[in-house]
């Protein structure tokens, strides 16, 4: 089954297990009936409940994939000043040099892949290990970011990109625009924007650079609003398949999120990080 489709639930109306004997559907009924002076009342009541009931659900499901977005982030972000504190990079590229640069970016991007790809047949807690190792990495590689930038352009980029990225995700998950018919055209301006890249970095044009980094930076906010409502809707289109389930769509909406954050500060960093 890919993302975004709905999941069959077949004829099993009772995903927790058959009804116990004497709770089923019309014995509740009439314990309705019996209990309430006026039955209609009381169903009205049992359904307003019951919906409150999925909403919590829902957020909560909704507030574990941002929670293991911000774990992946706290991993990004321990490991990045231990290789910089440590030298552990530096030492990396003098061993390697641009081929061990490669190494990493391929080894990452395969990991992306698989992890999206075979979400369904692997288990949580072997996609959640994924994941983890793949902040990692990524922590590895942005410790770079501490040879070129001062720590205060670090920390006002940081600190920026998480009060962009909260303001974005409320706006998107409270807001009635419908982002999710965006998605085809925040893919195909991501495309564009890495060839643009590409191109200049074999072609450098004076000021181009800064024009890139802003259009980037726009793109990543519409992802983030995307991507913001692409996670409500797979967990809510997958919660009947069970806690294994939401578990593991957790993970992967976590990764897209996480993403999103990584790319926004890179591009904030660059607009306006000071180098030294």
């Amino acid at each position: 089954m890919a993302f975004g489709q709905q999941p069959q639930d077949g004829n099993n109306q009772y995903p927790y297990g058959q009804p116990q004997y004497g709770q089923s559907q019309y014995g509740q009924q009439y314990q309705q009936y019996a209990y309430a002076p006026n039955g209609t009342a009381a169903m009205n009541a049992q359904t307003a409940y019951s919906y409150e009931e999925v909403q919590s659900a829902k957020r909560a499901s909704v507030t574990k994939a941002y929670a293991e977005m911000t774990i992946g982030l706290l991993i990004t972000a321990a490991v990045a000043v231990f290789a910089q504190v440590s030298g552990a990079y530096i030492a990396f590229l003098q061993a390697t040099g641009l081929i061990g640069v490669i190494l990493f970016a391929v080894i990452q991007v395969g990991m992306a892949v698989y992890l999206g790809a075979r979400i369904m047949s692997i288990k949580a807690s072997t996609a959640r290990v994924m994941f983890y190792v793949y902040a990692a990495l990524m922590g590895f590689t942005l410790s770079s970011i501490f040879m070129v930038y001062d720590l205060g352009s670090i920390g006002v980029a940081l600190g920026m990109t998480a009060l962009f990225f909260l303001v974005l995700t409320m706006f998107s998950l409270t807001t009635k625009m419908n982002m999710l018919k965006a998605g085809p055209i925040l893919m195909v301006a991501l495309i564009v924007l890495i060839v643009s890249q590409l191109v200049l970095s074999f072609l450098p044009v004076s000021g181009m650079t800064q024009l890139v980094c802003a259009i980037g930076l726009i793109i990543f906010a519409g992802m983030t609003m995307y991507d913001a409502q692409q996670t409500r809707a797979l967990l809510s289109a997958y919660e009947a398949q069970g806690p294994e389930m939401i578990r593991k769509v957790s993970i992967v909406c976590a990764l897209n999120l996480y993403l999103d954050f990584v790319n926004m500060f890179l591009y904030v960093l660059q607009l306006l990080g000071s180098r030294d």
